[in-house]
């Protein structure tokens, strides 16, 4: 796995997004007490339930292959000049 040059902003946003995504196809709310842990795996298996984005291999679906995934998907939904995205 090969580590994003903007990989924690784009998880961040992914974060942002995946909260709005998450409330409005009615799958629940995010407080502001859950923990980011929580939230980057909620998005995550809602992503894959959707078939927004791959599964991970079984073993292999950890945090960090999470956030890894998410920042990915995260690239993919923003425009192409934006200052997140690798060149």
């Amino acid at each position: 796995m090969k580590k994003h040059k903007h990989e924690a902003e784009l998880v961040k946003e992914a974060l942002r997004v995946g909260a709005i995504y998450l409330e409005k196809r009615g799958a629940g709310k995010f407080e502001s007490s859950d923990s980011a842990s929580n939230k980057i795996t909620a998005i995550y298996r809602l992503l894959v339930q959707d078939g927004l984005i791959q599964p991970l291999a079984k073993g292999q679906d950890n945090e960090m292959q999470m956030k890894h995934k998410l920042a990915l998907w995260m690239e993919r939904q923003l425009p192409a000049e934006h200052p997140l995205r690798q060149k």
